[in-house]
């Protein structure tokens, strides 16, 4: 039940309506919604949030922390952060802001594991949720009409969903990179990796979630139950809802991945091969590429573990002063089967135009590879190599443009890849849900091209941050001269005319959908989509 305030909020509602449509639509650079008003006091907000009465806890001291994210570009120190133990948590702490509507400064964000990159998940002078406090139901492995689902909650990582769902010889079919990420954060975007183009991204692969909406209602939603929202939050940058739990379509988990890298100098030959790959019914399992510029170590990167069964073979590739492209592949399998997927792999790759002395294979557990990118996480974090500034670019390139990008960026505007490495693989459009907030090219095949850089803290070192940003604006706007029709995946724009743009017809349903479930534009203040109204005098 709401408090005695909320009649105060019935009475202004149409006019806080009025006032965030206005805002959606405004072609203003954004502030943040929580800096402080001259007339306003934080010392109110605090008094608030020290009665906000709940299971978790609230911490006003020590919260610095959840002012940096992974990406070290952007610091905006919160007022409080929530540390919840259930949804009724959640609920609580939005429903307050909510509740006091125009006479506070305050808006949410909800925080995973931190690993974003431009600041999405802070809330300046706000409220931060660490989601990964939120452990409740746990992870359970639930069966329905003969399908396996499994339920975690929102602040769960994504690790910890495998190592569960091993136990019963099962797994999710669609992942990202990188496993040290929660639940929620990975579905607001889309999750994406080589098993995409087969299973689609994460958000292709939910089928139910309970979120807490903008307005501290706890909804489930799925396809056939408050579709609007399922959909509006799958791929909605958290400006709709925080999802508290999930629902994750399952399937038979392999013990063991065949691992094999080919490299190319042919670009045309490059991703003609992964477009043939990623089209066929019988393939390969996960399909990805990367681009080396003039650089030692072809087959290495931070972001893989990968070791080949001759090294000295490997060690022979370098590619100095050139360009070469690396296409991985993998093929699971489980014991007493490797012969017949040495069959179907000498089959697949018999189709393909790589040099022929450079086939690198490997044979690994299921669990090492898709948790790959942690072993090279770990061996960085005690060089002092892993918590630095990650100026990261993430594009998705329509296939009918991905050529003229490719001359005019690799090697000429990028003309190395030794600050980290560059991803590209394609994408199959039909595997993506059009009903989620998530977009993309309109074209049946794109390619993801990532630049996963890192970056050194001194301004005067080549790759240094202002360098590196400055090689993605000439990027970014080479895209825009050329008319490569590109969208940014992972997003991040100041001005909302550009969120107007990358939206594209999908931007008026975004707008209402806020309306809808955020109306005083509480949630995601770090997105900088939407302003939270501010408050009358």
């Amino acid at each position: 039940m709401f408090t005695p305030i909320f009649p105060f909020l019935l009475l202004h509602l149409t006019i806080l309506m009025m006032v965030s449509l206005s805002s959606c639509f405004a072609d203003q650079p954004h502030q943040e919604a929580s800096l402080p008003l001259p007339f306003l006091s934080p010392a109110s907000d605090h008094a608030h949030l020290r009665d906000l009465e709940i299971d978790g806890s609230v911490e006003f001291d020590d919260v610095r922390a959840a002012g940096t994210d992974f990406g070290h570009l952007h610091t905006s120190v919160p007022s409080a952060v929530v540390h919840p133990k259930s949804v009724a948590d959640v609920a609580k702490t939005v429903r307050l802001v909510f509740e006091l509507g125009q006479s506070s400064n305050l808006t949410i964000a909800a925080r995973g594991h931190g690993h974003s990159l431009q600041g999405q998940a802070q809330a300046s002078g706000g409220i931060v949720v660490n989601m990964e406090s939120l452990k409740s139901p746990g992870i359970r492995v639930v069966r329905e009409g003969g399908s396996a689902f499994v339920e975690a909650a929102g602040g769960e990582l994504w690790i910890n969903v495998l190592n569960e769902t091993l136990k019963q010889g099962l797994a999710p079919r669609s992942w990202t990179d990188y496993l040290y990420l929660t639940v929620g954060g990975t579905l607001s975007n889309a999750g994406v990796s080589g098993q995409a183009f087969r299973h689609g991204p994460q958000i292709s692969n939910v089928h139910q979630l309970e979120v807490v909406t903008g307005r501290g209602e706890v909804k489930i939603c799925s396809e056939k139950e408050n579709a609007d929202l399922f959909h509006g939050v799958l791929g909605g940058l958290g400006q709709f809802g925080i999802i508290t739990r999930a629902r994750i379509i399952l399937e038979p988990a392999p013990q063991l991945v065949k691992w094999i890298r080919v490299l190319y100098t042919d670009f045309a030959a490059f991703t003609r091969d992964q477009e043939m790959l990623i089209s066929e019914e019988n393939t390969f399992d996960y399909i990805e590429g990367f681009v080396i510029i003039n650089r030692t170590s072809v087959l290495s990167n931070w972001r893989s573990s990968f070791n080949p069964k001759d090294p000295a073979q490997a060690s022979l590739f370098e590619s100095h002063g050139k360009t070469l492209f690396c296409l991985e592949m993998t093929k699971n399998f489980n014991h007493g089967d490797l012969d017949s997927v040495n069959q179907e792999i000498d089959r697949l790759m018999a189709k393909l135009s790589f040099i022929p002395s450079t086939v690198f294979m490997s044979e690994v557990p299921y669990v090492d590879f898709l948790d790959r990118v942690h072993a090279s996480e770990v061996k960085l974090q005690s060089q002092g190599l892993w918590e630095v500034p990650h100026p990261w670019l993430n594009l998705f390139i329509p296939r009918s443009k991905i050529h003229h990008f490719a001359r005019e960026v690799f090697g000429k505007i990028i003309t190395d890849s030794s600050n980290g490495p560059i991803l590209i693989y394609p994408l199959n459009k039909t595997r993506w849900d059009g009903r989620t907030s998530a977009v993309t090219p309109e074209e049946d095949v794109f390619y993801l091209v990532a630049f996963l850089y890192s970056a050194s803290t001194s301004p005067e070192a080549p790759n240094s941050v202002k360098n590196i940003q400055s090689l993605n604006r000439r990027v970014l706007r080479f895209c825009k001269k050329s008319g490569v029709g590109m969208k940014q995946y992972l997003p991040h724009y100041e001005v909302q005319s550009e969120w107007k743009a990358h939206f594209g017809e999908k931007w008026k349903q975004f707008a209402q959908r806020k309306m809808t479930y955020d109306p005083l534009a509480i949630l995601g203040p770090g997105q900088r989509i939407f302003q939270k109204a501010k408050p009358f005098s």
